[in-house]
């Protein structure tokens, strides 16, 4: 069609020319358009090659065929054949199966043989900071997705303030200016001017075409990242010169056996306001820096750091199912099997962001942030604690994980914890207020390393999607071990463990024989007590029925009298 075209004559011919460069222009700047099916064809590329070949013998043979009931036998077989592989694929989740079963074999596996402290505890839940950020903002700004991320050496919930998803002008108008940093550890999150930076991102999670970091990332890619390679989870934080950025993780896919995800390193986006100059390099090659995941170490800002997609660590997480074997998962072993336990109520799943300290750990593990999981049996029934898993937040290719069920300890698991905070306190409306989060709190207490889970209690309206944050939200510590509830003072965070010990140390010492930890000090020397006693003057002794004594000896002697 085209050749007759182009053989009409010389008009002909430069609207061909004309429309091929327009053509290759559009495909060109539009490909982060089209790039979510480039990598639907790289997730998929086996089963699309495998179906696309049956289905050219079978018509290939459907062809050739005169029969009329064979040709019926073949589109059946063609029904067959496909429903199988829907079936035992998709139905059935075989594709997922293997594609965990690749996470697993490619995986940098550690276990480890003693649990690392926690430290920097965060107070408040991801949803709670998430809802008061919201609070914070008028009707034309929306808050992005809060992360914990490290600031100057501390660990702070930081969120986009930008232009609201709801109305479109500000989307292509407006830019980011401002971002909030709030501290994870106090009870008391304030988003007021001094947690609120202005800062200018011209790139933006909720902007429209070529400024919407989604877009500008992938403009960024070459053409073979274009099949494999897709933005995750965008972070705000301060880079080596003390300057904000956007940081956005990459998640890239490898194998083509049922390829999986891994981390693919990030794209730095600096902030400030872009000119033309800008405009056209947006839209025609991207924006950031790319960072592979072998160069990382050359930013320190980015090591020890959070800066690894969920999607990533909890299909790592996962795929420990296969440590007893390929087959183990299956529904007639499920001997190791085990699952990630998501909560119905709680509106933020594992993995929980915690600093984790392994000083003193055989390990070479880095003391910082990682993406915690506590891993259950695949029964709804069970609730044990099988594995601690830590997965690095920074990319790390390593995955530390602690095998609970071996060392048959009987903890339990986090899907156990909401109805014992709930037992505990009866006389909460638990119809509106949601115990949620249970993040792992490991200390060292009466003598030896104990695990609890710290649970915080938000109050939700009914047909709500968001909790309401409170400043001073009750606290609850669960000891996986003896399953007590310990309730604690979220303003002081000092007194929990002695709060804890108070509690349960009668518990520990009946069934571990421990000691007594915790003991009152004197403060004041007892020499100088007995010196100040000395110079005291010694009151004489009194009966306590000497009253008594005087009135019968009065009445004694008026009787002698009388008698006289």
């Amino acid at each position: 069609m085209i050749k007759k075209y182009w053989q009409k004559g010389k008009n002909q011919k430069v609207i061909t020319i004309i429309g091929s460069i327009v053509l290759l222009l559009v495909l060109f700047i539009l490909r982060d358009e089209y790039q979510p099916f480039l990598l639907f064809l790289r997730k998929f590329i086996f089963i699309i090659l495998l179906c696309g070949s049956i289905l050219f013998l079978l018509l290939k043979k459907f062809r050739r065929t005169p029969s009329s009931g064979k040709r019926l036998g073949i589109l059946g077989l063609l029904v067959l054949i496909f429903g199988i592989i829907y079936i035992i694929g998709w139905h059935f989740k075989m594709y997922d199966y293997m594609k965990t079963y690749n996470v697993f074999n490619n995986l940098n596996k550690v276990e480890i043989h003693e649990l690392p402290l926690t430290q920097n505890e965060r107070i408040q839940p991801l949803r709670n900071i998430f809802s008061m950020a919201n609070e914070s903002v008028g009707e034309t700004k929306d808050v992005s997705l809060p992360h914990l991320v490290r600031v100057d050496g501390e660990n702070q919930w930081t969120m986009a303030i930008q232009p609201t998803v709801k109305y479109i002008w500000q989307r292509i108008s407006d830019n980011t200016e401002e971002v909030f940093s709030v501290s994870s550890t106090t009870p008391f999150p304030r988003f007021s001017s001094e947690n609120r930076i202005p800062v200018t991102f011209s790139i933006g999670e909720s902007l429209k075409f070529s400024r919407n970091t989604y877009n500008a990332v992938v403009q960024r890619f070459g053409i073979t990242k274009l099949f494999s390679t897709e933005p995750g989870d965008v972070f705000y934080m301060k880079n080596d010169d003390g300057e904000w950025v956007q940081v956005v993780s990459l998640i890239n896919w490898k194998g083509f056996f049922f390829p999986y995800p891994t981390f693919g390193g990030v794209v730095i986006i600096e902030n400030g306001a872009h000119d033309f100059n800008d405009y056209i390099e947006r839209v025609f090659i991207g924006k950031g820096t790319f960072v592979s995941p072998e160069n990382m170490k050359n930013y320190p800002f980015l090591t020890k750091q959070n800066t690894l997609s969920e999607k990533v660590s909890r299909l790592q997480a996962e795929s420990l199912k296969f440590l007893g074997g390929f087959s183990d998962p299956l529904p007639w072993n499920m001997k190791t099997a085990v699952k990630i336990p998501d909560l119905p109520d709680d509106q933020n799943q594992q993995p929980f962001v915690t600093d984790f300290n392994f000083e003193g750990s055989p390990t070479n593990a880095y003391s910082g942030l990682y993406h915690w999981f506590g891993l259950e049996p695949v029964g709804e029934e069970r609730t044990s604690l099988t594995f601690s898993v830590f997965i690095p937040a920074d990319g790390t290719d390593k995955l530390y994980y602690y095998d609970h069920a071996a060392k048959k300890q009987g903890y339990a698991g986090v899907s156990a914890m909401p109805l014992k905070v709930i037992e505990s306190r009866k006389e909460f409306d638990w119809s509106v207020n949601k115990p949620v989060e249970f993040r792992p709190y490991i200390k060292d207490i009466a003598g030896r390393k104990r695990m609890f889970f710290l649970g915080t209690v938000s109050a939700v309206k009914e047909d709500s999607d968001n909790f309401d944050g409170s400043a001073t939200p009750d606290l609850a510590l669960i000891d996986s071990e003896y399953r007590d509830v310990v309730w604690i003072d979220v303003k002081r965070p000092s007194t929990w463990d002695k709060t804890v010990y108070d509690q349960l140390s009668e518990a520990w010492r009946s069934s571990e024989g421990i000691g007594y930890y915790y003991e009152e000090k004197s403060t004041v020397d007892l020499d100088l007590i007995k010196a100040v006693t000395d110079t005291i003057k010694t009151i004489p002794n009194t009966s306590k029925n000497q009253e008594q004594i005087e009135v019968l000896q009065r009445k004694i002697d008026s009787l002698k009298k009388a008698n006289n």
